[in-house]
């Protein structure tokens, strides 16, 4: 399974991207939402783990713009974020998530989340 990871904070995308390839994942990695983007229609990814606050462009604005995208509309997008309201997992679903995990990540979590959109 090939997950993109988009993520700005450096230790966060090193902690993810160790610990899903030693369980087997192909992982690639984006600093912000619009290197998500384009990452997305080149690396062809099962799922993308989203995180919401980036610099250049969001997660939410990047899922938009993916949901919006002929060749990865379809792709499975989890929205990572500190927020843990109600009001943020609202809307992120409404701009086109599949689903919402915060941080800190349960990583077991996160695994049983990520096999459950890979079946």
């Amino acid at each position: 399974m090939r997950i993109l990871i988009a993520e700005d904070h450096p230790d966060n995308r090193e902690m993810l991207t160790r610990r899903l390839e030693r369980r087997g994942y192909e992982v690639h990695v984006a600093e912000n939402g619009a290197e998500a983007v384009e990452m997305a229609k080149t690396c062809a990814p099962d799922l993308i783990l989203m995180d919401i606050s980036m610099p250049v462009m969001s997660g939410i604005e990047a899922t938009k713009v993916l949901r919006a995208t002929p060749d990865v509309s379809r792709v499975k997008i989890v929205a990572l974020t500190a927020h843990a309201m109600e009001s943020a997992r609202k809307e992120c679903m409404e701009a086109g998530c599949d689903d919402f995990a915060t941080k800190p990540v349960d990583f077991a979590g996160l695994v049983a989340l990520i096999e459950r959109h890979a079946a």
